[in-house]
């Protein structure tokens, strides 16, 4: 088993979930930190207050950052959020979980952006996760992430540890992608044409218990209302996920999902035989 050095690590994991994939992803690397003798702090910045508290990387020798990939790239509310931390040269890992379509350029604009922010990236991983617009619809990797995705999420874990311990120095390069960053600004509107209805209950009876206001990671949603500002709603589900009542939704968009497979490429049983990848 590999162990990390005398001195215990202390590791930050942080990450943001909307729907729960990426936090299940974030459970088994915790799980495996712990397994290798290392100090885990968890922290889930899905929450609209968690990003404004101000977080300090002082004491910490590495971070692990967990986030969905929307349009190609992480959310940008998490984007905005690392832009205001300094990462002190401090050695970093990223995964992502997605859906099935469109991830490759998300591992290149991450590195960009950590790189400006004085991280120094060793590895990223890739985890396939139930698309989020399934709740719309999709039948986009439905069942993930399995225990094969979790087997990856441990190794990438071990791959990790071992790389830090041995002082390795980061070669990380990603192809520069075909989408300049306003082409992807543009695709993450688009995301928003798609889903033509965001979260309402259209009136439908609930006990009120407020849930789908307190954790909207953009405070768009309004109980009483029963659906968001739509100035201010990512479409990220959260609410939806959560609701106890299981009465809010959105549009049934599963009239698309064909045109999503026959754009990419793909068909539904190839997204199922994709696999979880590690880059180091």
């Amino acid at each position: 088993m590999i162990e990390l050095e005398d001195r215990k690590m202390n590791v930050l994991v942080a990450y943001f979930s909307a729907t729960g994939n990426t936090k299940k992803i974030a459970k088994v690397i915790e799980s495996k930190l712990k397994q290798l003798n290392g100090k885990v702090n968890m922290f889930d910045i899905s929450s609209y207050q968690s990003r404004e508290n101000n977080l300090s990387l002082t004491e910490y020798d590495t971070i692990f950052f967990g986030f969905p990939i929307y349009s190609m790239r992480a959310p940008r509310i998490c984007r905005e959020w690392l832009q205001k931390l300094d990462g002190e040269g401090k050695k970093c890992s990223v995964f992502f979980t997605y859906g099935g379509f469109g991830k490759d350029p998300a591992h290149y604009y991450m590195k960009k952006l950590l790189d400006k922010r004085n991280f120094n990236l060793i590895s990223t991983a890739e985890f396939l996760g139930a698309h989020t617009f399934n709740r719309s619809g999709w039948q986009a990797a439905e069942e993930r992430p399995n225990e094969s995705d979790f087997s990856v999420a441990e190794e990438y874990v071990a791959k990790t540890i071992e790389a830090l311990n041995s002082g390795y120095m980061s070669k990380l390069k990603f192809k520069k992608p075909k989408y300049k960053s306003f082409m992807l600004d543009q695709a993450e509107k688009y995301r928003f044409r798609v889903i033509t209805q965001l979260p309402t209950r259209n009136g439908a009876d609930c006990s009120m218990c407020g849930i789908c206001e307190k954790i909207c990671p953009t405070k768009a949603m309004d109980a009483n209302k029963g659906f968001p500002d739509p100035n201010s709603c990512i479409a990220c589900f959260r609410c939806i996920a959560n609701c106890p009542d299981k009465v809010l939704h959105t549009n049934d968009i599963s009239h698309t999902f064909e045109m999503k497979l026959n754009h990419h490429k793909i068909t539904k049983e190839g997204i199922d035989k994709l696999e979880s990848k590690i880059y180091i």
